[in-house]
C-alpha cells in the first residue's frame, strides 16, 4: 500500500499525474482573495461580560462578536444568520476618516459600505459561509479579519 502512494508521488513530482482542474480552480480562486499589501488583524481579547460564568474564546466574548487588531485599528464584526442569510455589523475605532471604506467579502460576493461618523458599519443578505472584512483607509495600507466562519 506504501508502495502505490510513493509511486503516486513520484507520479505527481514528474508531471506526469497532473493535479486535478479542481485544486487548481480552487487554488486560483484563493489566490484571488488575497489582500494584496495589506495588513492582517489578529484577534484580540474582549472583555467578559459582567456575570458571565466562563472566559470566551480569544476573540469572541459572546456567539458571533469578534474582535480584530492591527496597526492602529480596531474592528469589532458581529455576525449573525436570519432567514438563512448572512447579516455582518460591526464597528471601525478609531472613528475613521473621510474616504474609509469597509469591504465585507465572501468568497463569491464584496459588499463596500461607508462607515457611519461613529464608525459603524452593517451588511445583510449574504450567503452563511466564510467572511472576512477589510478597512480601506486613504493613506494606509488596508487592514483585513482573518476568515471567521458562520453556519446557520
Amino acid at each position: 500500500m506504501r508502495e502505490e502512494y510513493l509511486l503516486a508521488a513520484l507520479r505527481m513530482g514528474a508531471g506526469a499525474d497532473p493535479v486535478p482542474e479542481g485544486v487548481s480552480a480552487a487554488a486560483r480562486a484563493v489566490f484571488g482573495l488575497r489582500v494584496p499589501g495589506g495588513v492582517p488583524a489578529g484577534p484580540v481579547d474582549l472583555p467578559v461580560p459582567p456575570g458571565a460564568r466562563s472566559s470566551p474564546e480569544a476573540g469572541a466574548a459572546q456567539a458571533g462578536v469578534r474582535r480584530f487588531s492591527a496597526n492602529d485599528l480596531v474592528i469589532d464584526v458581529e455576525t449573525a444568520v436570519t432567514g438563512g442569510r448572512m447579516e455582518v455589523a460591526g464597528q471601525v475605532t478609531p472613528v475613521p476618516g473621510p474616504d474609509t471604506r469597509i469591504e465585507v467579502r465572501t468568497p463569491h460576493i464584496a459588499k463596500v459600505r461607508v462607515p457611519s461618523g461613529s464608525g459603524h458599519f452593517a451588511v445583510a443578505g449574504l450567503p452563511p459561509g466564510w467572511v472576512s472584512v477589510v478597512c480601506h483607509r486613504p493613506g494606509h495600507p488596508p487592514v483585513f479579519t482573518r476568515w471567521i466562519h458562520v453556519h446557520p
